[in-house]
């Protein structure tokens, strides 16, 4: 650190400045960059000075057409908005329809005839199962429907 110090104390100014600048002056593609892009930006930074001049204007033209006409136009966006939000709820819940079909399909035709097993055998005990508590509750019920003509 010391020396650091000791070197920058000995060495002049100018000659410190020299390290950090470049030893040549700028590319030619960096001069034509600038030339280019410099027209381009005014232009563009104008442009935008003259599109927010001309709003400002606008609106403060327009402001009493819509405080005059409020009792109209709010009701008016207030059901053309509710009216675009139903069509793009509409779009959506389609396309999400139409791409889970499209995943099942897809999914049914790659596991059709490649069940493990063991998946088969879960099938076919939940088959059994449902089907013994099928006709445990027929019976229950015909049960209760006897008891009920003899009383």
């Amino acid at each position: 650190m010391a020396d650091y110090q000791r070197l920058q104390q000995q060495q002049h100014p100018s000659e410190a400045l020299k390290g950090y600048l470049q030893e040549e002056g700028p590319s030619a593609s960096k001069v034509v960059a600038v030339v280019t892009l410099l027209p381009v930006g005014a232009t563009l930074l104008f442009l935008a000075g003259l599109t927010l001049t001309a709003t400002v204007i606008g609106l403060a033209l327009s402001t009493p057409l819509f405080v005059v006409f409020s009792p109209v136009l709010v009701p008016a966006a207030v059901v053309i908005g509710l009216a675009v939000t139903g069509f793009l709820t509409s779009g959506a819940f389609g396309i999400t329809a139409l791409s889970a079909l499209s995943w099942l399909a897809n999914h049914v035709r790659r596991m059709r005839g490649d069940l493990p097993e063991q998946a088969k055998w879960s099938v076919q005990d939940t088959a059994e199962y449902l089907g013994q508590k099928t006709r445990e509750a027929g019976q229950t019920i015909q049960g209760k429907a006897q008891e009920g003509t003899r009383t």
